[in-house]
C-alpha cells in the first residue's frame, strides 16, 4: 500500500540529495496503548547474495576507488536512516480551528497549536476525504521545519502527517496516543529515545539536502496501524503513534 503527501510543502530542489536508503521491515514490541506487531521481514523484503568460491581481481575502477585513503570512504558513507530522520521537527499538534480555503476546493485551513506563542497556519488537501468536523480540535502529528509555502494565497507553515492506501482513495491522518502534549517533539525507536534526539535541522537544510524527500520512503503503518520508520516506531511520551484503519501503508 502506499502513502501520499496531504499538504507537502517542499518545493523541488536542484540540490544533491542524500542517497536513497534501504528500506528495512521486521517485528518489534512496543509498549503504549497500542501493542506493535510490525509486518513480518519475510513477507515484504527480498534479499540478493552473491557468493563465489573463486578470487577475482578487482576491476582498475575499483582498485583505484581502494587507494583514495579514509578520505574517500567518509564521502562514500551513507548515514543511517534514523539519523537522517531526526533531523526532521516532528511534533504533536491540535487543530484549534479549520475552515475551507476560499481559493482552493481542495484545499483546508487549519489554524495548529504545536507550542508556539501562536498557532501555525497549515494547509492541506484534505476536503476530499475528511469531514471538516474530524479536523475541527482533532489532534495531529505535523511536520514541523519544511519551508513555507504560499497556496493560493496562503502561506503554509508545516504539513499534517497522514497515511494512504496505494489508490490514494483512504487518506487517515496520524494520531499521537492520548495525554501527548501540543508542541512536544516526536521520535522514532524506544521509550527513552525521547533524551537522546538530535537538534532538528533548519528548513533551509530539510530543503537543500532533500532530507523529507530521503526519509519519507521509509514510513509505514504497521499491521496494528502504528507508525514506524524502518523497525522503529514513531512516538511521543504518551506512547506510539498511529492511523486508525490503514494497514501496511505509506506515511507523508
Amino acid at each position: 500500500m502506499a502513502f501520499a503527501s496531504c499538504g507537502r510543502l517542499l518545493a523541488p530542489s536542484s540540490s544533491s540529495s542524500l542517497p536513497a536508503l534501504p528500506r528495512t521491515r521486521g517485528s518489534v514490541a512496543a509498549s503504549g496503548k497500542h501493542p506493535v506487531s510490525f509486518l513480518a521481514a519475510a513477507r515484504s523484503a527480498s534479499v540478493l547474495c552473491y557468493c563465489s568460491d573463486a578470487t577475482v581481481a578487482p576491476a582498475p575502477q575499483a582498485a583505484a576507488a581502494e587507494g583514495e585513503g579514509e578520505e574517500g570512504e567518509k564521502k562514500a558513507e551513507v548515514p543511517p536512516v534514523e539519523e537522517v530522520a531526526a533531523l526532521l521537527d516532528i511534533r504533536v499538534g491540535r487543530v484549534v480551528k479549520a475552515w475551507r480555503h476560499p481559493e482552493a476546493d481542495t484545499l483546508y485551513v487549519e489554524e495548529v497549536d504545536v507550542g508556539e506563542e501562536q498557532p501555525r497556519t497549515i494547509c492541506s488537501g484534505l476536503v476530499n476525504y475528511l469531514p471538516i468536523d474530524q479536523l475541527q480540535d482533532s489532534n495531529v502529528i505535523v511536520l514541523a521545519n519544511l519551508k513555507p509555502r504560499n497556496m493560493r494565497g496562503i502561506k503554509s507553515n508545516g504539513m499534517l502527517m497522514a497515511a494512504s492506501d496505494a489508490s490514494h482513495e483512504n487518506v487517515e491522518l496520524l494520531t499521537p496516543p492520548e495525554g501527548s502534549v501540543p508542541g512536544e517533539r516526536v521520535w522514532f525507536g524506544t521509550e527513552d529515545g525521547k533524551d537522546r534526539q538530535s537538534e532538528a535541522a533548519s528548513p533551509n537544510q530539510v530543503q537543500k539536502k532533500k532530507i523529507w524527500e530521503s526519509v519519507q520512503p521509509h514510513l509505514r503503518t504497521s499491521e496494528n496501524c502504528t507508525a514506524f520508520l524502518g523497525e522503529h516506531p514513531m512516538r511521543t511520551s504518551a506512547g506510539v503513534v498511529f492511523c486508525k484503519t490503514l494497514q501496511g501503508a505509506r506515511v507523508s
